[in-house]
């Protein structure tokens, strides 16, 4: 039997909202802070990890570049605290199939970093997952909230530690192209087309979709069908107890239809926005003073990563927005990245001890891009105050938040390049009048990865 996430959480939605968006509203548009503690390790360190001389340790994740680079710095800390050596295996969507090539191959990483529940469960249900230990469920217990811990819980035994958590309902923006085109950020999905009719009619296309990473068409279609149709619909068709092809999937493919069905509104227009990889859609979108590719792009805070490697500095050029109230509420969409032990060995079982610390997180935090749902984390170490407001209102906010919707659904259906999801709304992505045919897909492929 699957369980999801929802299934073990009936949490409210609202205060998330009203945190994230106070939180935004407080620091958006202010001169970035620098508050920087001491680079390299914490200060004092507050988990005791036990020596593993010798020992070889390999971590399995999917992320690339700064973000590989950024978690670098957290297992060079790790190798320093107990003269383990740890090496960072690069991974491929899906990881599910990924790691089950590696297991069969009998080299299997001692930890992976999953992105989506379904993977959790499915590691589990294949029994290639170990339960944490008790240094690591004493870490769990004094810096996670019940929610948190019961996202890497299956039937009861926890398996995993989110180490990283993600705000996936922000629109972040170019000053100088709102600013060049007379617009304010918007509150309502109304207002949002508004924007984006004015930004395009100003020369700038309002939107860098990344289109050719289905992942991210998928946040669009929850955060538009959370605010649109409420919490308890979302729920119900995360577990798919409705139908894809139920009105109220119309609606929210409808309503995303707006903004994909207009080529202008699209940086390079619908073959573009296609042909666009995540990374890209941020750079693009901050790169070019106020005539950038696109002026807004939307994402969660790991956003901030990409813009990183631009000239663009956050807080100045690269502000940020909720999502908009499509419905009565602005939505708030959370993901994140469990780690889990692959292997029954002391080595594995010391880095989930050591991810389950603010110790680790800090570190990755101050490097900015990464939000840590520990709420023993110091938010001092985010290096601005827009990520420091989006760190503080997802603490603040304890369980009071709904998670990614793919991410919760079976990876052949949630989580996998070309396929399910990802491929059908690509394909929407391709074609937005086709509401209907887009449905039916959808519904055909959960079907089919549901078992219902």
């Amino acid at each position: 039997m699957r369980e999801h996430g929802t299934s073990r959480r009936h949490l409210r939605w609202a205060a998330l909202a009203a945190a994230g968006a106070l939180a935004l509203t407080a620091c958006g548009g202010d001169a970035e802070k620098e508050s920087r503690p001491p680079q390299g390790g914490t200060a004092s360190p507050g988990v005791q990890l036990p020596r593993l001389d010798g020992e070889k340790l390999q971590v399995a994740a999917v992320w690339t570049g700064p973000e590989q680079e950024n978690f670098t710095k957290v297992l060079k800390e790790f190798e320093k605290r107990t003269g383990a050596t740890v090496t960072f295996v690069p991974a491929q969507d899906p990881i599910v199939t990924f790691l089950g090539t590696k297991i069969a191959g009998g080299a299997p990483p001692d930890v992976a970093l999953l992105p989506q529940v379904g993977a959790l469960v499915s590691a589990v249900q294949n029994k290639w997952a170990q339960p944490v230990g008790p240094e690591a469920q004493a870490q769990l217990d004094k810096n996670y909230s019940a929610g948190w811990k019961s996202l890497g819980a299956v039937g009861g035994t926890q398996y995993g530690v989110y180490y990283k958590a993600a705000n996936k309902s922000l629109i972040w923006y170019n000053a100088k192209a709102f600013e060049a085109a007379g617009v304010k950020p918007p509150k309502t999905w109304k207002e949002l087309i508004t924007a984006a009719d004015t930004l395009s009619a100003s020369g700038t296309p309002a939107v860098s979709v990344a289109g050719a990473d289905g992942w991210t068409l998928t946040d669009w279609f929850e955060n538009i069908y959370l605010s649109q149709s409420g919490p308890e619909k979302y729920d119900r068709l995360a577990k798919h107890e409705i139908k894809w092809t139920d009105d109220s999937v119309k609606q929210a493919l409808t309503t995303l239809g707006e903004l994909f069905g207009r080529k202008d509104f699209l940086a390079g227009g619908t073959s573009g926005a296609l042909a666009t990889e995540f990374p890209k859609s941020v750079t693009q979108t901050f790169t070019g003073g106020d005539r950038p590719a696109a002026a807004m792009v939307f994402e969660g805070d790991f956003v901030a990563v990409n813009i990183a490697q631009t000239e663009a500095k956050i807080g100045e050029d690269a502000l940020v927005f909720p999502f908009p109230a499509v419905g009565a509420k602005a939505p708030v969409v959370s993901g994140g990245d469990v780690a889990v032990a692959l292997k029954p060995s002391k080595g594995a079982q010391a880095l989930l001890t050591f991810l389950a610390s603010p110790d680790a997180a800090q570190i990755q935090a101050r490097e900015g891009g990464f939000l840590s749902p520990n709420k023993s984390v110091d938010p001092a170490v985010y290096p601005n105050d827009i990520q420091r407001g989006i760190a503080k209102s997802l603490i603040a906010a304890g369980d009071d938040f709904r998670f990614d919707m793919s991410d919760q659904a079976p990876a052949a259906f949630g989580g996998t390049p070309g396929a399910g999801e990802w491929k059908a709304l690509q394909d929407f992505l391709a074609n937005p009048s086709d509401v209907a045919g887009t449905q039916a897909q959808l519904e055909a492929d959960a079907a089919k990865a549901y078992g219902n």
